[in-house]
């Protein structure tokens, strides 16, 4: 049986599909080609993470798949209902990356509370002719043990990036329209753990507490973040978004910068990938990856071992 992983997939899951008896294709074939080659390849399993688009044509079109997975969290670029109504199982991986994006999220954080992003510019350009302005400059950072995070999204990712908060001192605060409350285990390098419960609050209330400001939560059609929600955040708030683009008015966000309610903000995804606004790129109080939440090795290698994991469990 033909697995074909269009967006590409780990070594460690084409060994475990290889093991088990199947074929695995890496091949990344255009989104306008990609009908005809599951059907001349006869593949059974289409493995997508976001560049591919899985809608109804083509799960019309293509009667021998069995298995639509996405490798990560976020289905939106996949039809999953009309998918089941049509038979086809369709799969993600939502825990495999979550440590990664929190990770990522405290990268950030920690790089605007202390300016690198600006540092690490500036300092090759004049780290020799203007050291004194530069260290005077940027000699204001902020620590983040004893400030608040609050948690827009208290999932899986959330919860994460609640831990790594708890493990550098911070308190947390989360908002979730799921959740009442949820317990965090903090495991450390020699076996101890410590457990706390997390009791979650009202959106109006993490933004009204939160020195520091993440959100996780899944693509919708309304803002999450606007400038009625700005409003009531903070001053020198510094804001992260490592969901995804369009929860959050990236107009707004220049505005409330521009008024210093938000002192800095860290994107991963933006409205408008993969060509973010040209405002975003050259604004010096945002720190910017290019979507890059779920990607470290350690990441990648169990989002391809979970989804080898579940087709061999499905098809056997």
């Amino acid at each position: 049986m033909k697995v074909l992983a269009n967006d590409g997939i780990s070594q460690s899951g084409i060994d475990a599909l290889e093991k088990a008896g199947y074929e695995v294709i890496t091949t990344t074939v255009a989104q306008e080609q990609l009908i005809n080659y599951i059907n001349e390849k006869d593949i059974a399993v289409l493995l997508v993470r976001s560049a591919t688009t899985v809608r109804q044509d083509l799960i019309d079109a293509c009667p021998g798949l069995k298995i639509i997975g996405r490798g990560g969290v976020g289905m939106d670029n996949i039809d999953v209902e009309y998918a089941r109504e049509k038979g086809l199982s369709v799969i993600n991986t939502p825990a495999a990356s979550s440590h990664s994006v929190a990770e990522l999220v405290f990268g950030h954080f920690y790089g605007l509370a202390r300016f690198l992003h600006n540092s690490n510019r500036d300092m090759p350009l004049e780290g020799d002719s203007n050291f004194k302005g530069l260290k005077k400059a940027y000699a204001k950072g902020t620590e983040l043990k004893g400030k608040t995070l609050g948690v827009l999204g208290f999932g899986r990712i959330g919860q994460a990036t609640a831990k790594v908060a708890l493990g550098a001192g911070m308190k947390v605060v989360a908002f979730d329209p799921f959740l009442e409350q949820a317990n965090l285990e903090l495991e450390f390098f020699d076996g101890q753990k410590v457990n706390f419960d997390i009791k979650t609050v009202s959106k109006e209330d993490v933004l009204k507490q939160a020195d520091f400001l993440t959100l996780h939560v899944p693509a919708q059609k309304e803002y999450v973040i606007d400038e009625a929600e700005f409003k009531i955040m903070k001053e020198g708030v510094i804001i992260a978004n490592a969901a995804r683009g369009g929860v959050l008015n990236e107009v707004a966000l220049v505005k409330a910068i521009e008024s210093g309610k938000v002192a800095g903000a860290a994107l991963d995804v933006f409205e408008k990938e993969p060509k973010p606004e040209m405002q975003l790129l050259m604004n010096s109080a945002l720190s910017l990856t290019p979507h890059i939440g779920a990607a470290t090795n350690q990441a990648q290698d169990r989002i391809g071992e979970e989804l080898a994991t579940q087709i061999i469990s499905i098809l056997g």
